[in-house]
């Protein structure tokens, strides 16, 4: 665990109990010893290894103080471990805001308590072998450990090969599960770990819908720039230097902006861009640092440069996960902890207010439909399935060039399905990558995913709420968090994420729909706050993402790593991953007749994942 924390390291047992707490310090808020950790409880009686921050220790520390408890230092550690022999864990944690994972082990009660954040964002794996329990920010702590021999997980690579990360609870090993953000896990000698909610993204969403916004559009934006300001200022606070990630893009410049304007210092912003066309970013920031005045600084990544990091993913993941914007994550985590040690980042913001394309392209498209006759969608559905797959390709060449579809095969199945299926399945098409990932894997059965079930969202009337709701709960813990979390601490960079302050999280449920995603106008009431700090004009362009050109790569410097990996001897030979259906497409993507890059990318993280951590299993 040293890459996530360098700075200082620490153990801590108690043999009559059978239990060792063990952490690397990454030094953030008071640098002294005063602040290490394994730390005591001033009465003796709780102990806690935990990472993560907490931004309202300077308010909760008085009333600590006020009750008789005693501080050596100031570090935030501190006021949690102090708060849980005052109030209670469970109390300590709703009254704290912030991320973390952390142990509390009760030495009076003989309980240990693991919990992770409200939302996601600090890793927490844990296991029970037999009475034995593991637990660590990253499963290469459990894998220390040598009574321990790792087995993979079938049902978890199919999950992944679906999903592109493999969801909770499941890892890609047996009996190894990731603690479901906001809640807290209780173990007792002789007894089966107990996993409790302390806090529900569904009764947010439930209070959210039942108490909307009653105010004024102008004071929506005033109470939301009010809240985001305090969320910022909030994450502003270190003993090491501090910097944000900045795209240029509407999240990223909202919280460079609020951070500016409450510093009068230049704020550090660092951006990465890349030379290939339609992939960089790099320009857009550099004009809103202008605007803002911050101190920037920013990297052109050679695709060579680029390319020596898939190597890493392996190691810095430690299960497969597939989303490709992990490498100029990474890269650009590398370079900014060349300048400070904490970086924030406006990730989450499309989640919570509503940035995706597919939300408004949904409600678009169910607009149209409604002006329809009911029975038009299944007719049509069946009419495209009747039709052989080959002549769509044909079909394709009839429209010009510049407005032809890529694929229009896998276009058209998937307008079929949402045809016959609703919004729901909509959903659960476009974050779907292998459509019968469980066929690919042999004995595999790919656990239920909560878009599987339309009644875990039945109690939220508006789609495009459905989707923000299940984006919230899976692909931005699974997807966006974890890549943010690894990348940033594989260099030691704490990255700290304020839209997604649970505070704003539960803001944004009160809103109206309409104030978030809708045609035209992503991202709505965020867009106005971030008007009052930088013109629209150096916003408003077509969202790009965070990507690379791994289609180009795979073709290119990349075929040969890609096809060891994709041999179809060594695929049959190990006995996880069927052959057939990989090598078509990737026959299919060297030929260029279809764009393959993100199932094959999905197959690659598996193999090299494989090759790094279970060559034989």
């Amino acid at each position: 665990m040293l890459h996530r924390g360098p700075d200082a390291g620490d153990v801590w047992c108690d043999g009559q109990a059978g239990l060792a707490l063990g952490h690397r310090r990454l030094s953030i808020v008071d640098l002294s010893p005063a602040g290490a950790q394994p730390m005591v409880s001033s009465c003796g009686r709780f102990v806690i290894s935990y990472n993560g921050e907490i931004y309202n220790a300077g308010e909760l520390r008085p009333e600590l103080e006020a009750a008789g408890r005693r501080f050596r230092g100031h570090s935030d550690t501190e006021v949690i471990v102090e708060g849980a022999a005052q109030w209670g864990v469970e109390a300590t944690v709703k009254r704290i805001i912030g991320m973390f994972a952390m142990a509390l082990w009760d030495k009076k009660e003989r309980v240990l308590y693991l919990v992770r954040d409200r939302l996601g964002i600090k890793p927490l794996y844990w296991a029970d072998f037999n009475g034995m329990l593991l637990f660590g920010s990253e499963l290469k702590a459990l894998r220390a450990n040598p009574n321990w021999t790792p087995a993979l997980n079938r049902d978890a690579v199919a999950s992944f090969l679906r999903l592109m990360y493999v969801p909770s609870p499941q890892t890609i090993y047996q009996g190894v599960n990731k603690l479901s953000q906001g809640t807290i896990l209780t173990a007792r000698a002789g007894q089966a770990p107990v996993i409790t909610p302390y806090w529900s993204l569904e009764d947010v969403a439930r209070q959210g819908q039942a108490s909307r916004f009653t105010g004024s559009e102008d004071e929506a934006v005033e109470a939301l720039d009010a809240l985001l300001g305090d969320a910022v200022r909030r994450r502003m606070v270190a003993d090491v230097p501090l910097g944000a990630f900045l795209s240029g893009g509407i999240d990223s410049s909202t919280v460079v902006a609020l951070m500016q304007a409450n510093n009068p210092r230049k704020v550090r912003t660092f951006s990465i861009g890349f030379n290939e066309e339609g992939y960089n970013e790099a320009v857009h920031a550099k004009a809103v640092a202008a605007h803002l005045g911050t101190d920037h600084t920013e990297l052109y990544v050679s695709p060579e440069r680029a390319q020596t990091v898939i190597p890493l993913l392996p190691d810095m993941y430690d299960e497969p996960f597939s989303d490709a914007s992990q490498i100029p994550t990474f890269l650009v985590s590398e370079m900014t902890r060349k300048h400070v040690t904490v970086a924030l980042s406006g990730d989450g913001g499309d989640e919570v207010f509503g940035g995706y394309s597919k939300y408004y392209q949904m409600r678009r498209f169910f607009n149209a439909m409604d002006r329809l006759p009911s029975a038009t969608g299944p007719m049509a559905a069946a009419a495209i399935r009747a039709m052989p797959r080959g002549l769509w390709p044909l079909l394709a060449q009839a429209i010009p060039a510049s407005k032809r579809p890529a694929q229009l095969d896998d276009k058209m199945m998937k307008l079929a399905g949402v045809l016959a299926g609703g919004s729901d399945n909509f959903y659960r098409l476009v974050v779907t990558h292998w459509p019968e990932a469980e066929k690919l894997v042999a004995g595999a059965h790919a656990q239920q995913f909560i878009a599987d079930d339309p009644g875990a969202t039945a109690f939220i009337h508006n789609p495009i709420e459905r989707m923000q709701y299940l984006d919230t709960a899976t692909y931005m813990a699974e997807d966006i968090l974890t890549k943010v979390d690894r990348a940033s601490m594989a260099v030691a960079l704490e990255a700290r994420v304020p839209l997604i302050d649970h505070r704003v999280v539960e803001f944004s449920w009160h809103l109206p729909p309409e104030w978030k995603a809708s045609p035209g106008r992503s991202k709505y009431l965020l867009r106005r706050v971030l008007d009052r700090y930088v013109p629209r004009t150096l916003i408003d362009r077509p969202k790009m993402g965070f990507a690379v050109p791994i289609d180009s790569w795979l073709r290119g410097p990349l075929r040969d790593w890609a096809e060891s990996l994709l041999d179809e001897g060594r695929l049959r030979a190990e006995g996880v991953l069927d052959p057939a259906p990989i090598r078509a497409k990737w026959r299919e993507h060297l030929n260029g007749t279809r764009n393959n890059q993100y199932l094959l990318w999905d197959v690659l993280m598996f193999q090299a994942w494989k090759e790094r951590w279970l060559p034989n299993g």
